[in-house]
């Protein structure tokens, strides 16, 4: 952010994350539970002679270890909004590679979010045209939460524009 920002009183700021996954220690046994089942099934599949259902045991194994490693990767991201009575700055933290940062002017921007939320509601900060989605990977309640803090704070903003 300038130098500038940093100087004005912040009116809102948020920093969303995704819920984290159970503990590593816990992610290990389910696996190791899984698989120990998998095992018992797929020497019971081999010694009725039906052999050929082992390897796909196996890949069950591997598809679950993929999805809890994919799942504790995504976790590690993050979006942060920050509004002052000048900018309203979006900064999204992947979980890999750097950082990016849009700044709006908060007298422009308009919330978006159905209300009552379904699922996959988006909640969609609109400014010239052109539209940022926030929070995907919060419940619906959670941004439509969000969404109304937002707009609550984006109307002191407006409020505090110098005229």
């Amino acid at each position: 952010m300038t130098a500038k920002t940093d100087l004005e009183p912040v009116l809102f700021e948020a920093t969303l994350r995704p819920n984290p996954p159970m503990p590593p220690t816990a992610l290990r046994l389910v696996l190791a539970l899984v698989a120990s089942v998998n095992f018992a099934f797929g020497l019971v599949f081999v010694l009725h002679g039906a052999w050929l259902v082992t390897p796909f045991m196996g890949l069950d194994i591997a598809l679950l270890a993929w999805a809890f490693r994919a799942s504790v990767r995504a976790s590690r991201r993050s979006e942060r909004v920050v509004l002052t009575s000048s900018k309203l700055v979006v900064e999204r933290h992947p979980p890999e590679g750097p950082p990016s940062a849009l700044a709006l002017n908060p007298y422009w921007v308009r919330v978006d979010m159905e209300d009552p939320p379904e699922h996959w509601s988006p909640l969609t900060l609109w400014s010239h045209g052109k539209g940022v989605r926030l929070g995907m990977f919060l419940p619906p309640a959670d941004r439509l939460d969000l969404a109304r803090s937002l707009k609550a704070a984006l109307r002191r903003a407006r409020e505090t524009l110098p005229t």
